[in-house]
Order: C-alpha cells, then structure tokens, then sequence
C-alpha cells in the first residue's frame, strides 16, 4: 500500500463508508474537504511563482495552456472557458487542452491519457512555442499524456508548471514550478474527483484571476471588463459602473448603453470624454487594459 501514490491510497477514516447512514457520509466527507484550503496555503510559493511565470509571458504576447486528462482536464478546461466572459480577453489567450479531445469533457476517454506522446503532438498542433506557458494538471502527478506535453514544453523554452497532489512526481520533476497541495487519500479511494479536484479547481482560479489582475483586467474589485451578453450580466454591468464611475443607476444605464453595452468601453469614454470609436479603437491598441486605453488618450 505505501508504494502507491498518496493520491490512490485507501484512506483509514472511510474504510467503513459503505455502512454509513446519509447524515454520517455527508459530514465524513466535509471532514475530509476541510483540509484542502490548507494544502493549498501551503504551496502559496509555489503559486506565485507560477502567477509571475504566466504573467511574464502573457505580457509578451504568449498564450496559457491548461494541459490535463479526466477530471483534471476538465479542470483545466473549465477554467480557460470562464476567463473570457470574465476578464473580456480573447478566447485563445487561456486555453484548455484534454486528453481524447472536448469529447472528453463528458464522456470518459480513459486510454488517452497513457500516450506520453500525444500530449506533445497536441501541444504542437496548438502551436506552442517558448513564448507560452503551460500548466500540466494530474492529480497523481504520473499521468503519461500530461507529462509528456509538459516535459515538450519546457524543451521548447516555454514556462511550465505543474499541479498535483503528490509530492517527488514524475510531473514535478518535468516542469519548471510544481504545485503540490497534499491533500491526502480520497474519501472513495482514487476518486481525485474530490479533494484532489477541489483542490486543482482551487490553485487554477488562484492562477488566472492573480494573472488577469496583474495584467490589469480588473480594477480594484470590479470585473470593468466583463461583457453584457445576458440581463443578469447586464444589471452587473450597471452596477459597476455606478461604482466605477460614481453615478446613479441611470446615468450608469445611459453609459453602457453609449458603450455599445461594454463596460470598458464605457469607462474609458466617460474617464476620458471621447467617442464610442475613438474609445474602442484605444482598448483594441492597449489590449482590453483599461488604464492603458486611458493614458494613451490622455498622452
């Protein structure tokens, strides 16, 4: 049993779950849960180091690729697939690359995972270069497919890093930077669906937000460059620019609606006095940041 990964051990705590009542799993599991924020505190290091390696290459024009298979996959992919309805940058900027292809993300592809190979051919399909970063996710952190495309990467030049939960991997050995919240074995033995998911889901929304931050798409606590596709959306909006802007609720309305309903847009109209055009034409040239756009038309 010790020569399996932590990740794949049976966990002493649960040996009887199966004789449970609903009342005594529930509160073993939320027992189990209430230490992953903590494994995750612990590689804070790790985190930042990782948020600096992306940051230095997105600002150079380069692209994040999540790279992972199963659960840790569909980690990756939820996580690129939310930034851009978040942050307002491009849908390539953040990626999510799965083993067995987006199929994967709700049918199980298992058997893609052990061709080391095919992650770095698939890494070359995306046309990764020394200008980008990838982050491999495997929870057991000697996943084939994940390793190998980490291990190419970091041959090309790009930044790597790894997320996993098990210390002295094979993927810790591969990437530049390795993340490694220990959070234990699993409630149901090897179903890293749970604390080692929840705590990859954890270390990814850390990584992009801290990114997306630092890069400027966000002003104090305000998502000002979120897109109104929606009324839910669209009441948000409103409400950032009363926050943002200082106005009441339909001076606010009246502003999106001139910024063609994009809160950047309207921010930087209102901060600077300019045109719809002149204003999106600035945002385009400063890459969706803001205060960017703003001191160009300021200068």
């Amino acid at each position: 049993m010790s020569e399996l990964p932590i990740t794949e051990q049976e966990n002493e705590r649960s040996r009887g779950l199966d004789t449970l009542t609903v009342e005594a799993t529930l509160a073993l599991i939320n027992d189990e849960d209430h230490g992953v924020p903590a494994a995750v505190r612990r590689e804070l290091p790790s985190i930042a180091r990782a948020v600096e390696g992306v940051v230095a290459r997105l600002r150079e024009g380069g692209r994040l690729i999540y790279v992972g298979t199963g659960t840790s996959g569909r980690l990756g992919v939820l996580d690129a697939s939310e930034c851009p309805p978040t942050f307002g940058v491009p849908a390539d900027l953040i990626q999510g690359l799965i083993a067995g292809g987006y199929d994967a993300c709700h049918r199980a592809v298992e058997a893609s995972e052990d061709d080391r190979e095919a992650g770095a051919a698939d890494l070359e399909l995306r046309g990764v270069t020394a200008a980008d970063a990838v982050i491999g996710i495997a929870a057991s952190g000697r996943t084939p497919y994940t390793v190998g495309a980490v291990a190419h990467a970091r041959a090309l030049g790009a930044f790597t890093a790894a997320v996993t939960c098990v210390p002295g991997s094979a993927i810790t050995d591969a990437a530049e930077v390795a993340i490694v919240p220990v959070v234990g074995p699993e409630v149901v033995a090897g179903s890293t669906r749970m604390k080692a998911g929840t705590a990859q889901k954890l270390v990814l929304n850390m990584i992009s937000t801290t990114a997306m931050i630092q890069l400027g798409y966000v002003r104090g606590n305000r998502m000002t460059n979120m897109r109104a596709r929606n009324s839910k959306l669209q009441a948000r909006a409103v409400r950032i620019l009363q926050s943002e802007l200082g106005l009441d609720e339909a001076a606010a309305t009246a502003a999106l609606e001139a910024g063609g309903g994009d809160v950047a847009t309207a921010v930087v109209m209102a901060r600077t006095g300019r045109t719809l055009v002149v204003a999106s034409d600035a945002l385009q040239q400063a890459g969706g940041v803001i205060e960017r756009a703003i001191a160009s038309l300021s200068s």
